[in-house]
């Protein structure tokens, strides 16, 4: 549990024209009022504080007075793109309530916080440098999870929609213990499924900070869902262990909850169910994820070294020769699919072909 797995931050990885072809075939470029960089020309900044006072490692960031009505426009154009049809209709109903950046992490992004006037209610959405990695992050996720995802892209900005849930290390530090054994239970179940889905799609480091818990009420219950909220790792690292979660040291109470709760035979299960519901998922939008898979193949997206050492893990750990012949993270993750896919198929003896 406590092997190092990730050493150093990842660098940034340019969006190749192939992929932009992809993002406009999709309706994922925009063009965009404000860039990333035009929002790094801020004033100065405060600090900002959680409720127990602590270091967010947020900064609340001002603009000149002769910059603040331009950029607080165009933000507000931006989340009018992003949520809507892009029309100027709900702009004067609008309002910048903050424009925080955060000096940690790879992304360095800017959380923008906007306020609707005539009833107070509020959604955040963040700006951010793009990075190929980042895009075929939230590209995967959108198509695979169970959940949809909101961004768009302009030349060197990523904009994305707030995934709003509980920070997983936040969530489990109020003690686990005092859950019920439903949703526990309930919880390991999740976790299971999620680390499955962070391995067959090759999402790294996701440690308990960097996804969310999302509970929602069903009947006499509650139902738990874990979202990814970070997506730089996308098939970077060499070491098979940073896609399993479970071997990240941040996650030891979740695992220690799986372990206290779930037989053995039951995380299997729940591993054959997430499995299956991806490859479901894969085949319904087959296309399109041949089409991302292409443009992931021709972009350099990691190091040939961690390429070979993900390829020879890989080939240990499912026996399928095909790897050997991988020579990039995305036919890597194309093999890895169509074992995930091969496998579905020849165990549903239901289906129809």
């Amino acid at each position: 549990m406590d092997e190092k797995l990730i050493s150093k931050k990842k660098p940034s990885f340019p969006i190749t024209d192939k992929l932009k072809d992809y993002l406009k075939k999709y309706s994922r470029n925009v063009h965009m009022p404000v860039l990333y960089d035009d929002l790094l020309r801020y004033s100065g900044g405060i600090e900002v504080y959680d409720k127990s006072g602590v270091d967010t490692f947020w900064i609340r960031v001002y603009y000149s007075e002769f910059e603040r009505e331009e950029i607080d426009r165009s933000l507000k154009r931006i989340y009018s793109i992003l949520h809507a049809d892009g029309s100027e209709d709900s702009i004067p109903f609008l309002n910048i309530d903050a424009v925080d950046f955060c000096t940690f992490g790879n992304s360095k992004p800017f959380r923008v916080k906007v306020r609707n006037i005539l009833n107070d209610n509020y959604m955040y959405m963040y700006i951010k440098k793009a990075d190929a990695s980042r895009v075929y992050g939230l590209e995967l996720e959108h198509l695979l999870s169970p959940d949809r995802i909101n961004f768009l892209v302009y030349k060197d900005t990523i904009v994305e929609e707030h995934i709003q849930g509980i920070p997983g290390d936040v969530f489990m530090n109020e003690g686990y213990k005092n859950f019920s054994s439903r949703d526990q239970k309930q919880l390991s179940k999740e976790f299971v499924k999620f680390n499955e889905r962070c391995i067959i799609r090759l999402l790294g480091d996701m440690r308990s900070y960097n996804y969310v818990i999302v509970p929602t009420h069903d009947f006499d219950q509650v139902q738990y869902r874990i979202r990814a909220i970070d997506f730089d790792q996308q098939c970077y690292e060499g070491k098979f262990k940073v896609y399993m979660p479970q071997f990240l040291k941040e996650n030891n109470l979740f695992v220690q909850m799986v372990h206290e709760n779930l037989h053995e035979q039951s995380i299997n299960q729940y591993k054959i169910e997430e499995r299956s519901a991806i490859s479901k998922r894969i085949l319904r939008v087959h296309d399109r994820v041949l089409h991302l898979l292409d443009c992931m193949s021709e972009n350099a997206i990691s190091t040939p070294e961690k390429v070979e050492q993900l390829k020879a893990d890989l080939l240990v750990y499912t026996k399928d020769v095909k790897f050997k012949k991988c020579t990039s993270m995305g036919e890597l993750l194309g093999v890895a699919f169509d074992f995930v896919v091969r496998n579905y198929e020849n165990e549903n003896h239901f289906l129809i072909h």
